[in-house]
C-alpha cells in the first residue's frame, strides 16, 4: 500500500467534509437597562439577522455605577427580548448575573447548514431574474431588427402593385418632359409674367403731376434767385409769342 497515496486521498476527503460543515459562531450584542426605544429596535433587528443567519447570539446587559442594585431592570429587558424573537430563536441560557454584567444566549431554530443553502437558493434566484431581465430587452430589439432587414419579396401583393403604379408614372413623367418642343418650351417663357420695376419712392409717385413742386432753377448771375411761379408763368408765355 502506498502510504502517499492514502494520505492524499484522506486529505481530499477532509477537504470536502469541511466544505459542507458549517461552524456555529456566537455573535454578541451589548444593551443598557436604560436604552432608547430605537436604539432597542437597531439591536433587535441585528439579533434576528443573526439567527436566520443560524448563529447563536449573547445578549449581554452592562450595569453601571447604582444601576447595580436593580438588576430587574435588566431581566425585564431580556425577557422582552426573547419574547420578540421567539419566532426565530428560543432562549438556550437564561439570565444570569456575572459581576456588573447580566448574560443571557439565544440559539437559531434552523441548523446553519440549512440557512446557508437557503440563503445559496436565494442568491441564485435572484441572479436568474437579473439575468432574464437583462435578456429580455435585447431580445426584443434582435426580433425588431430582423423584421426590419426582411427582403422585399415577403412584401404583400398590394403594396407590390402600389409601388410599381408609383414608379410607372414617375417614369412616364420624366419620359414627357424630355419630349416637349423647343417651341412649347418658348411659349412657356412667354406665359410667364414679367415683373414690373417698383418706383422707389411710392409717395411721390402716387401723387398727381399737379402737385408735385416744380424744380428750382439755379441762381441768377447776380445772385437773386426768382420766384418759382414767375418762371413757370414766363415758359408757358414763351410758345404764345411764337405763335403770334
Amino acid at each position: 500500500m502506498d502510504y502517499g497515496k492514502f494520505k492524499y486521498e484522506s486529505a481530499l476527503k477532509a477537504r470536502e467534509s469541511r466544505k459542507n460543515q458549517a461552524q456555529t459562531v456566537v455573535k454578541e450584542i451589548k444593551l443598557r437597562p436604560k436604552i432608547d426605544p430605537h436604539d432597542y429596535g437597531t439591536k433587535r433587528g441585528h439579533v434576528e439577522r443573526f439567527l436566520r443567519q443560524g448563529d447563536k447570539v449573547k445578549v449581554t446587559i452592562m450595569f453601571r455605577g447604582r444601576e447595580q442594585s436593580r438588576p430587574e431592570l435588566g431581566f425585564r429587558l431580556l425577557q422582552k427580548l426573547a419574547s420578540d424573537v421567539e419566532e426565530l430563536g428560543f432562549v438556550e441560557s437564561q439570565p444570569k448575573q456575572d459581576g456588573r454584567n447580566m448574560i443571557m444566549v439565544i440559539g437559531p431554530h434552523k441548523k446553519k447548514s440549512d440557512a446557508k443553502s437557503e440563503r445559496a437558493a436565494e442568491r441564485s434566484a435572484q441572479a436568474a431574474a437579473a439575468a432574464s431581465r437583462t435578456q429580455a430587452p435585447a431580445a426584443a430589439s434582435r426580433a425588431t431588427a430582423s423584421r426590419t432587414e426582411a427582403s422585399p419579396a415577403e412584401a404583400s401583393p398590394a403594396e407590390a402593385t402600389e409601388a410599381g403604379a408609383t414608379e410607372a408614372g414617375a417614369s412616364t413623367a420624366e419620359a414627357g418632359s424630355a419630349e416637349a418642343s423647343p417651341a412649347e418650351a418658348g411659349q412657356a417663357e412667354a406665359a410667364k409674367p414679367v415683373p414690373r420695376p417698383r418706383p422707389r419712392n411710392v409717395a411721390a409717385a402716387a401723387r398727381p403731376a399737379a402737385a408735385r413742386p416744380a424744380a428750382a432753377r439755379p441762381a441768377a448771375s447776380n445772385g437773386t434767385a426768382e420766384p418759382v411761379a414767375s418762371t413757370a408763368r414766363a415758359r408757358a408765355a414763351a410758345p404764345a409769342e411764337q405763335d403770334a
